[in-house]
């Protein structure tokens, strides 16, 4: 029985809320790079870019509920979710067209993009600040659990408890269904084919008839969708603070450079490595430790070997150890 305490506590307090945290990385990861991947240069702005989505999709969601319109038990976002994705669309469309394109016709070196972006990242930060304010944001509404953990407990009979939020579910089957019509576009579209042309090879597939202007833009669309998504599904599962996004950037950049940049498999898995890492490292096992230990003995201490504060520190020593061991990643990127 305390072996399956102990499961139990492990599962709510680190795989539940690691699963939907991996999730949203993966998301984020798979937008950088997509990025990377085509358009050649690591974009610094796409933490802001998930947040200017999701400011979007927070402010359709607030207007909605003021007209009482709702999804039942399924928070409201997802109905303005959408159209979050459409006006973060035209807005990296518009940042391309004024800012990328000139340097890609004069074929610039990726540093040069790479500082553009962080030109953007601060000129969409301060928008978002502008519109929606600095302070936390909540939009969440509908059902708030799928199962509570008071129910887990009269259920199963153990002393502890495993609650499921309905958004930690949400964010898990609409990251597998997001990666499924992604890869099924990537693998079995003309478009998809195309932009793996371009990636592949970029002078090839322009003699092979492919429009570059095309593939861009397509990119840029699949880049906003996949930033909004994991910014809102991000924003529901905690809340939404625009400076919140910004920090994001290091744990999503981790992500894809462990998994190995530039390749989507490799975003997925890092997602999923940093998630679990920041969260197991910053965990206090003291009451594990307790339930798995010998008979009534447990810690004096909180065994944790991080601080929540410094979670964002975990992130940043994988991508050190990656950089310096693997720098390919995980599954051999296109390079760091």
């Amino acid at each position: 029985m305390d072996l399956l305490n102990a499961l139990a506590l492990l599962s709510n307090y680190v795989l539940v809320p690691a699963l939907a945290y991996g999730s949203q990385l993966a998301l984020g990861a798979l937008g950088v790079t997509l990025i990377f991947g085509i358009l050649r240069f690591s974009n610094f702005a796409h933490g802001d870019t998930m947040a200017f989505g999701t400011m979007v999709t927070i402010l359709f969601t607030w207007w909605f509920q003021s007209m009482g319109l709702h999804l039942g038990p399924l928070p409201t976002a997802l109905l303005a979710l959408p159209f979050g994705i459409a006006f973060c669309a035209i807005f990296v469309l518009v940042s391309d067209r004024l800012v990328y394109r000139f340097f890609r016709t004069q074929r610039a070196d990726p540093v040069i993009y790479l500082i553009a972006s962080v030109g953007i990242m601060f000129i969409t930060n301060g928008l978002v600040r502008f519109i929606i304010g600095p302070d936390d944001q909540n939009f969440s509404d509908g059902e708030r659990f799928i199962i509570k953990a008071g129910d887990f407990k009269k259920l199963t009979g153990l002393s502890e408890g495993v609650s499921i939020k309905l958004t930690q579910g949400i964010t898990v089957i609409t990251m597998i269904v997001v990666i499924f019509l992604l890869f099924w576009f990537l693998n079995r579209t003309r478009a998809g084919k195309s932009m793996r042309a371009y990636s592949d090879n970029e002078d090839l597939a322009l003699l092979s008839g492919i429009n570059p202007d095309r593939v861009v833009a397509i990119t840029w669309i699949i880049a906003a969708a996949l930033a909004t998504i994991a910014g809102t599904l991000y924003g529901l599962d905690k809340s939404f603070k625009p400076f919140t996004y910004f920090q994001l950037l290091l744990p999503i950049f981790a992500a894809a450079i462990v998994g190995g940049l530039g390749n989507p498999l490799g975003a997925i898995a890092g997602g999923f490595v940093i998630a679990f890492s920041e969260i197991m490292v910053t965990y206090a096992y003291k009451r594990f430790i307790g339930y798995i230990g010998p008979n009534d003995w447990t810690p004096d201490g909180l065994v944790q070997l991080l601080s929540t504060d410094y979670k964002f520190a975990v992130s940043f020593v994988i991508l050190l150890l990656v950089l310096l061991v693997r720098p390919n990643g995980i599954f051999r990127g296109t390079g760091t």
